[in-house]
């Protein structure tokens, strides 16, 4: 924990507090791609500027602006510009539409494809975060080199400031709300258990219960960070900005739901239901322990309590996954992701109690865990596998293959700025374990299951990375001291809270009445 306390304190004191130093550390080291002249995939735009292919080697537009006024869609930074003017209007609908403007604003071009634009109109504003211009900083130093100017960078450097500074903040949200994300879906597996009575589970209980002790105070560290953001301390929801939100139309039709009032009240209610939850839950079952044999009270409210709660949790989980990861990119949408998400989580969850279980069981505890136990635990890694994979692959091929500009640019960004994280959710989530696990042997081999854990582990939080880092620092991303410290940090916390959980009572939930069951479990 105190190495990565380290390794985040060294993040937000190393982000760059002037447009000068922003610049000299985008200059010093770039993630972007090499080819984004095709927007839409498919499409490729012919623009009346020129387009020199060796100062865009991220692909982007440069266009030149006589005039001030830019009102469209841009992909997550694709679009480089020259302009006199003052102020830049745009939303990042990650796209890189091109069109050519004689006058106050011509919104009839729009190519699902690159936007360049030179337009003769008064004002030329920019919402501060989802910039369309995060490859301008990369065109500009490739004009330095040149000894060539790309006009007024001002407004550009400003923007490489806002991605930037947001790096560390983005960095500890990803860690935290991964290992958030392995409590909640490990809370969410009990309570199915709960709500459908089996009986093979009931050894693992405590170890669940363990881990859902990180409930409560993970979900006090996010809603910390997500305070943080509303107050304006960051800058990952663009939609919090109210100078972003005068200027962009889409984002105004969406504020009955995007509006901090009522993000903080969501926040709250969720995490208040999933505390609750886990608080009663608990204490139930320790009561349980203490009740005499005939008196299942405690179970049957266990049993009501967990089939009410899982209503609240598939409802809520949606609710959270469009808040807190959806409205990063607020123009992007998708009818699946709450699914997704709940997807990632809970599969992190089951695999997170496959691993202590057998941590527990190889120094002499949980003696009454057998190997059918531990093949349960992992056919269920191997199933929700599959479906986390259904999920994104319908995901993307219905909205890729649809090429809908608004809807595409999404995965457009990241398989040509996170080329590398994106295509690793595929080999480490679903082809790795899938081939490993398939085997039945190997589900009941410790060391296997164990090894198959420790890559799905890695591959949901590269999942969690993909869903926050491109819309909060477009293609300023890298995993260096900051990202890997604020693993740490949250992973030690994480550890510690579970264990003094376990600590705290007894490894067996002997009161439970199917444990006897439980412990017979053999196939």
């Amino acid at each position: 924990m105190l190495v990565g306390l380290v390794g985040i304190a060294w993040g937000f004191w190393s982000a760059p507090t002037t447009v000068e130093q922003a610049v000299e550390k985008a200059n010093s080291g770039h993630h972007g791609t090499d080819s984004h002249e095709v927007q839409s995939h498919g499409n490729e735009l012919d623009s009346d500027d020129d387009l020199d292919d060796d100062e865009n080697s991220e692909g982007d537009n440069e266009s030149d602006y006589d005039g001030d006024l830019y009102e469209g869609e841009n992909s997550e930074g694709e679009d480089e510009s020259d302009y006199d003017g003052d102020l830049y209007e745009g939303e990042n609908s990650e796209g890189d539409n091109e069109s050519d403007y004689d006058g106050d604003l011509d919104e009839g071009e729009n190519y699902e494809g690159e936007n360049e634009s030179d337009s003769d109109g008064e004002e030329y504003t920019h919402q501060d975060y989802e910039e369309d211009n995060h490859h301008e900083i990369h065109s500009e130093h490739q004009a330095n080199g040149h000894g060539s100017a790309h006009g007024d960078t001002s407004s550009h450097g400003k923007h490489l400031l806002y991605q930037l500074q947001n790096k560390p903040w983005a960095s500890v949200y990803v860690a935290g709300l991964f290992f958030f994300f392995i409590a909640l879906g490990t809370l969410a597996f009990y309570a199915v258990q709960r709500a459908s009575q089996a009986g093979w589970p009931i050894v693992l209980f405590r170890v669940m219960e363990g881990i859902t002790a990180y409930v409560i105070p993970g979900g006090i560290i996010v809603l910390i960070i997500l305070l943080f953001s509303v107050f304006g301390y960051n800058h990952m929801f663009v939609w919090m900005d109210p100078d972003v939100v005068a200027h962009d139309e889409i984002i105004q039709n969406k504020t009955w739901y995007l509006n901090t009032p009522g993000f903080v009240i969501r926040a709250i209610v969720i995490l208040a239901g999933w505390g609750l939850y886990r608080y009663f839950s608990r204490k139930f079952s320790m009561r349980q322990d203490h009740s005499e044999a005939s008196d299942i009270n405690y179970h049957k409210r266990n049993f009501k309590l967990s089939a009410g709660f899982l209503v609240f949790y598939i409802v809520s989980v949606s609710v959270m996954s469009w808040d807190w990861l959806m409205s990063i990119d607020p123009h992007w949408f998708s009818t699946l992701f709450g699914w997704y998400v709940f997807a990632s989580m809970f599969v992190s969850g089951i695999t997170v109690i496959a691993l202590v279980t057998i941590y527990l069981k190889s120094k002499g505890y949980l003696e009454f865990v057998n190997s059918s136990h531990i093949h349960d635990l992992a056919k269920f890694m191997f199933g929700i596998s599959i479906f986390w994979t259904y999920l994104w692959f319908s995901q993307f091929m219905l909205i890729w293959y649809a090429n809908i500009p608004e809807e595409v640019t999404y995965f457009i960004t990241r398989l040509e700025d996170y080329k590398v994280p994106f295509i690793s959710l595929l080999v480490l989530n679903f082809i790795f374990p899938v081939l490993v696990l398939m085997n039945t042997d190997f589900k009941r081999t410790n060391y296997i299951v164990v090894v198959t854990g420790l890559v799905i582990v890695i591959g949901h939080y590269l999942d969690v990375y993909n869903m926050v880092m491109p819309g909060t620092v477009l293609d300023q991303w890298s995993f260096g001291v900051t990202e890997i410290g604020a693993f740490l940090f949250f992973l030690g916390l994480f550890v510690h809270i579970i264990f003094r959980a376990l600590e705290k009572a007894p490894l067996l939930a002997k009161g439970n009445p199917l444990v006897e069951e439980s412990k017979r479990f053999h196939y």
